[in-house]
Parts: structure tokens; C-alpha cells; sequence
């Protein structure tokens, strides 16, 4: 049953889904943070994704041993989360303790519209991977109950 294999497809999907989900929750939580562990203002995270390509050997190789190498076949991997280097929102504000000397204090370049939607994006897209991962699990019952 070497079709099981997209189940991992599925899987790796889902978890890059919710690190994205994990991500956008907490540049939320962080919109109004003006002091990092580092210091400096907070700054919006991003995930990059990645493909999990495959050459056209290690497919070759993976159909001659019919899924008994173990090798992940594709699916998605999560390269970096990055610091998004857009400039900070001057919001003036002298009373602030982090003003600088104009009054301004440099906030967070996160914007709840924007992670509102990246959000909504992410509970889709982990969605659609549940939805796959259960069409391939009753294939797999169907087939079960067929060798009966």
C-alpha cells in the first residue's frame, strides 16, 4: 500500500499549518510590545515554506521498493521563521518610556488585519490536509475491506 506514504503528505502540511497558526498568534500577542528579550522593538515573524522535492531517481528507487525505504515522499518544511523587515509604525507618544527624544516610539510592525487573514489562511489549509489525510485513510479501510 504504498499510496499510505501520502498520508505524510498530508501530515507535514498540517504541521507547517499550525506553526504558521502558532506564528501569527503570537505577533498578535505581541502588537503592542515595544521591549524584546533583545531590547529592541518587536518584530512580525514569517514562515517560509518550502516544497519537499523529490528527483526523478528517488521516485524510480521508491516505486522499486515499494515504500520499504522509509523515505518521506514529498509534502511541505518549514525553511526559516524570519523577522519581517518592514519599517515600525512612529507612533508619537512622549509620555511613553521607550519615546525617543521627539516624543515617538517605535511599534511593532504587525498589522491585526493581515495576521486576522494569515490566520484564516492557515485554519483553510490545515483543513484541506485533514480532508485529504481522512479520503486516504478510507481508501485504505476500503481496500482492507476488499481483501476480505
Amino acid at each position: 500500500m504504498a499510496f499510505l506514504s501520502s498520508l505524510d503528505i498530508s501530515a507535514s502540511g498540517m504541521t507547517a499549518q499550525r506553526l504558521r497558526l502558532d506564528v501569527a498568534a503570537q505577533n498578535i500577542a505581541n502588537i503592542e510590545t515595544t521591549r524584546t528579550e533583545d531590547g529592541g522593538t518587536y518584530r512580525r515573524k514569517v514562515v517560509r515554506f518550502q516544497a519537499e522535492e523529490e528527483s526523478f531517481s528517488s521516485v524510480l528507487r521508491r516505486t522499486r521498493n515499494a515504500g520499504r525505504s522509509g523515505e518521506r515522499n514529498g509534502g511541505v518544511i518549514v525553511t526559516e521563521i524570519a523577522e519581517d523587515e518592514t519599517d515600525l509604525k512612529m507612533v508619537y507618544n512622549p509620555e511613553h518610556p521607550d519615546a525617543d527624544a521627539n516624543g515617538y516610539v517605535a511599534m511593532p510592525n504587525v498589522d491585526l488585519i493581515k495576521e486576522t487573514t494569515d490566520s484564516m489562511a492557515a485554519t483553510h489549509s490545515y483543513n484541506a490536509n485533514i480532508t485529504a489525510f481522512n479520503a486516504i485513510k478510507l481508501m485504505a479501510q476500503r481496500a482492507l475491506e476488499i481483501g476480505q
